[in-house]
C-alpha cells in the first residue's frame, strides 16, 4: 500500500495531466478509507487438531491422518468413537473465488455428523462482505445429521431429501460445501461400511392380495414356490466348520455326512393362500385379526435342529433365526412368536416344531421384495466359549400373491454443475430468450431505429428487466474478478467446472465475449450490465425531472477516460502477486454491494456505492465512463470487432454536430467518429441518422427535393 501511494504522488508531481492525476489519487484515497482493515488480509488456515479434541472431548487418543480415505480415527480408549476428515482431501471442488472451501468433518461410529468447521477459504464475498460468522453457522447445521442422508441447500421439495437453510449472497459458495461435504462423508461411509451402496435402488412397498385365494395341497405350495425349504446334512455343517477352533468338535464320521441335520420349511403365512391351506380357514382368520396394519407374518416348520434353541427361555429372543431384507436383520422375541399344534394342508409331513413369527410394522417388512431366512448354528468349545455360522435359504413371493409397483432406479447422481443448472434452468430459459430478443433488435436496428418512441420505450423496458431480474434477483453482474479468474485458470489447471458453476454468470460472459466479438463491448455494456442499466434509468427520471446535467469539455472529458484503464492496470498487477488482494481492491466496483448484498453490509460500501448513484444524477454514467474497470477490460476486444453497423455521413463531424452534442455519454468526438471503446450502443445516434427532422443532411437534402419538386410543378402549369 505504501508503494502505491507513493507512486501515485510521484505521478501527481507532474505537471501535465494534473486533474487527471489528482482524480486518481482521490478515488484510490477514498477506496482504500472505506475498505475495513480486516478486508486486507486473509486469516491462515486453522489448525484441525485443536477443532477435533473440542468435538470429541472424551477422546483418549487421535490416530495419524491415513488410510484410503484419508482420516483421523478417534479412540476412547480401545474403543473407535469416531473419524474426521477434510474436504480438500476427499472431495476438492473450487468456490466462487476459484480456490475449495476446506472443512474438517467429525463423525461418530455410526455415521452421525458431530461437526462441520470452515479450516479455509478465499472466497471474497465472505472476506469482504458477507461474516464469516454466517459461514460457520451455515455449517453448523450438519450437526446430527446422517452421513447416509442426501441434503441439498435450499428448497421446500416435500421428498426424503434433507434441506437445509442457504447462505443469501454466497449461493454459490455454500453450495459448493455442501457438495464437498456430503462427497466426502459418502467416500468415507463407504469405506467403513456406514452407507451400502444396494440401498441405491428401491422398491416401493407392496400390498398383499388379500382376495385371492386356491385350494391346494402341500405338494403344490412346495412345488410353485410358495413354500421354500432350507435342507443341511451333517456334512455342509461340518464344511462351514473349516477352519474354525469348532473344526472337529461334534464332527461327524464318514458313514454320517449325508445325514440330515436340518430340514426347515418356511413361507410367508399372512398371504391367503398359503396361510388357509396350512392352517385352516377359522385358525387364520383368527391369527389375522391378531397382525396390526403394517405388520407380517412368516412360518416355519422344521425337523432336526432346533430352529429355537433355548435362549428365548432365557432371554426371551430367538438367537437361531433371524430374517434378513435389504441388509437389516429381524430377530423375534418371544412375544412375536406363536407356537403352530396342526397343520391342515394334505400332504403335509410331520414337524417336531412349527412357529409363527410376527414381524412388526418397526421393520417396514416389504412382502414384495425378495427376503431371507438365516439359520445359526452354534457348537460350543466349553462352559463359556463358542462359534457360530449360519446358514441362509431366499423366498421370493409369486406374482400371483402381491401387487408389486415398478422398481424405482434412482437416476445418475448429478455433478456439482449439473445440479445447479437442473435448479436454475428457470432462469436459464428466460435469460437464454432475452439474449434472443437483444440479437434480433441489433440485427434489427435500422428498421427499429425509424420508430423511435417505440424504441425507446423497448430499452427502458429492457433495462428494467436487466436491473430487476438479471442483477437484484439472479446476482448477474459481471465483474473484473471473474476476468482474473479466467485468465488465473489458463495458467494453472483449466476446468470449465469452474465458470459452469453460475449459470447465470456463465451465460452473461457467453454473451459479453459473443457481442463483442461482432459489435464490441457496446452491448453489453449498453443493455446487460445491471448496473449500467440502473445508472441510465436513474438518470432519464432524473432529466425527466429536469435535474440539471453536468458536462465535462472534451479534453477533460477525453482525459477522464484513461483513469479506468489505469485501476484495470493496477489490478491486473495486484491479481498476479494476489488474487485474494486483488479481489479486495476490485471493490472500486460497487456491483456487490449494490446487487450480490442489496446494499446490506458495512455503511462505507453502501455510501460508495449510493455516492456514485447520486453522482449519475447529475453525470450520465459516470461511473461506467470513468471508473468501469470491466468495461476497461471488455474494451480491449474493440480491436477484433468484426461489424461496425452504427451507421456514418461525411458530413458527420464536419460541419453537422447533432449526433455528438446528442450522445449523452460523449462517445462521439468532435470530429465525429463514434469510439467504440466507450459507446454503450444506445443507437440514439442511429435514431438521429434516420429522422430526416433533426438531421441537417438529410434535412437538406429534404429541402432540395421538396425544391425539385415545387419546380417540376412549376414547368408542368407553365406548360
Amino acid at each position: 500500500m505504501r508503494f502505491l501511494y507513493t507512486y501515485l504522488l510521484k505521478l501527481s508531481s507532474i505537471k501535465s495531466n494534473t486533474f487527471f492525476i489528482n482524480s486518481v489519487i482521490f478515488f484510490a484515497l477514498m477506496f482504500t478509507i472505506m475498505m475495513p482493515a480486516h478486508a486486507l488480509f486473509v486469516s491462515p488456515p486453522k489448525d484441525p487438531m485443536p477443532i477435533i479434541k473440542a468435538i470429541f472431548p472424551q477422546a483418549t487418543k487421535i490416530g495419524d491422518k491415513q488410510g484410503d480415505p484419508l482420516v483421523w480415527t478417534i479412540y476412547k480408549n480401545k474403543k473407535i468413537i469416531g473419524y474426521a476428515f477434510e474436504t480438500n482431501d476427499l472431495a476438492r471442488a473450487p468456490a466462487y473465488s476459484g480456490e475449495p472451501v476446506n472443512v474438517l468433518v467429525a463423525i461418530n461410529a455410526k455415521g452421525v455428523y458431530l461437526g462441520a468447521k470452515v479450516l479455509e477459504h478465499h472466497e471474497p464475498i465472505i472476506l469482504a462482505g458477507i461474516p464469516e460468522s454466517k459461514l460457520f453457522a451455515f455449517a453448523d447445521q450438519y450437526k446430527d445429521l446422517n452421513v447416509k442422508d442426501k441434503i441439498k441447500v435450499g428448497g421446500n421439495k416435500k421428498d426424503n431429501t434433507i434441506h437445509i437453510d442457504g447462505l443469501s449472497g454466497a449461493t454459490v459458495t455454500v453450495m459448493v460445501m455442501n457438495a464437498s461435504i456430503t462427497k466426502a462423508a459418502t467416500k468415507v461411509g463407504r469405506a467403513l461400511g456406514l452407507i451400502d451402496k444396494s440401498q441405491e435402488i428401491i422398491q416401493p412397498m407392496s400390498t398383499i392380495y388379500k382376495d385371492v385365494f386356491q385350494k391346494e395341497n402341500w405338494q403344490t405350495l412346495v412345488g410353485d414356490g410358495s413354500i421354500r425349504r432350507l435342507h443341511l446334512t451333517r456334512g455342509q455343517v461340518d464344511k462351514a466348520f473349516l477352519g474354525t477352533k469348532a473344526e472337529h468338535i461334534d464332527e461327524a464320521n464318514s458313514a454320517q455326512k449325508q445325514d440330515m441335520f436340518a430340514d426347515i420349511y418356511f413361507a410367508e403365512v399372512d398371504i391367503p393362500t398359503i396361510g388357509k391351506n396350512l392352517l385352516g380357514d377359522s385358525e387364520y382368520k383368527w391369527f389375522m385379526s391378531t397382525l396390526k396394519p403394517d405388520e407380517h407374518a412368516i412360518i416355519v416348520m422344521g425337523n432336526g435342529y432346533s430352529y429355537k434353541g433355548s435362549g428365548y427361555v432365557r432371554g426371551g429372543i430367538f438367537d437361531r433365526l433371524q430374517v434378513l431384507q435389504n441388509d437389516e436383520e429381524i430377530t423375534f422375541h418371544d412375544l412375536d412368536h406363536y407356537r403352530v399344534s396342526d397343520l391342515f394342508i394334505d400332504g403335509v409331513p410331520k414337524f417336531k416344531e412349527m412357529s409363527i413369527f410376527t414381524i412388526r410394522a418397526i421393520h417396514e417388512f416389504n412382502p414384495g421384495v425378495d427376503w431371507q431366512l438365516e439359520l445359526l448354528i452354534r457348537r460350543q468349545m466349553g462352559a463359556v466359549d463358542s462359534t457360530f455360522t449360519s446358514f441362509k435359504a431366499d423366498y421370493h413371493t409369486l406374482d400371483k400373491y402381491v401387487d408389486r409397483p415398478p422398481v424405482i432406479i434412482p437416476e445418475p447422481e448429478l455433478t456439482l454443475t449439473q445440479q445447479i443448472w437442473k435448479e436454475k434452468n428457470t432462469q436459464v430459459i428466460i435469460l437464454a430468450v432475452l439474449m434472443v430478443i437483444l440479437v434480433i433488435t441489433l440485427f434489427f436496428q435500422d428498421i427499429l431505429v425509424k420508430h423511435p418512441k417505440f424504441l425507446h420505450n423497448f430499452r427502458h423496458g429492457y433495462l428494467i428487466i436487466t436491473v430487476v431480474f438479471i442483477g437484484w434477483a439472479w446476482g448477474g453482474q459481471l465483474s473484473v474478478v471473474n476476468v482474473f479468474t479466467f485468465l488465473q485458470a489458463f495458467t494453472s489447471h483449466f476446468s470449465w467446472d469452474l465458470f459452469l458453476m453460475d449459470p447465470v454468470i456463465f451465460m452473461l460472459w457467453g454473451a459479453a465475449a459473443v457481442t463483442a466479438l461482432l459489435w464490441g463491448r457496446a452491448v453489453y455494456c449498453g443493455w446487460l450490465c445491471p448496473f449500467g442499466a440502473l445508472q441510465e434509468l436513474l438518470n432519464v427520471f432524473a432529466r425527466y425531472i429536469k435535474i440539471p446535467q453536468l458536462e465535462f469539455p472534451w479534453a477533460v472529458h477525453e482525459r477522464l477516460w484513461a483513469i479506468k484503464y489505469l485501476i484495470l492496470l493496477a489490478l491486473f498487477g495486484l491479481s498476479l502477486d494476489s488474487l485474494t488482494v486483488a479481489e479486495k481492491f476490485a471493490e472500486i466496483e460497487p456491483f456487490k454491494t449494490t446487487f450480490l448484498l442489496k446494499f446490506d453490509r458495512e455503511w462505507p460500501f453502501v455510501l460508495y456505492a449510493v455516492t456514485l448513484l447520486v453522482i449519475n444524477l447529475f453525470k450520465r454514467k459516470f461511473f461506467c465512463r470513468y471508473l468501469c474497470p470491466l468495461g476497461a477490460a471488455l474494451s480491449v476486444s474493440n480491436s477484433v470487432r468484426l461489424f461496425s453497423w452504427l451507421r456514418r455521413r461525411p458530413e458527420c463531424g464536419q460541419p453537422c454536430k447533432t449526433c455528438a452534442k446528442e450522445c449523452e455519454i460523449q462517445a462521439i468526438d468532435p470530429e465525429g467518429n463514434i469510439n467504440m471503446r466507450e459507446c454503450h450502443y444506445c443507437l440514439d445516434c442511429q435514431v438521429t441518422y434516420f429522422d430526416d427532422k433533426k438531421c441537417p443532411p438529410l434535412k437538406k437534402l429534404a429541402r432540395k427535393k421538396q425544391k425539385y419538386k415545387e419546380t417540376e410543378i412549376a414547368a408542368v402549369n407553365v406548360g
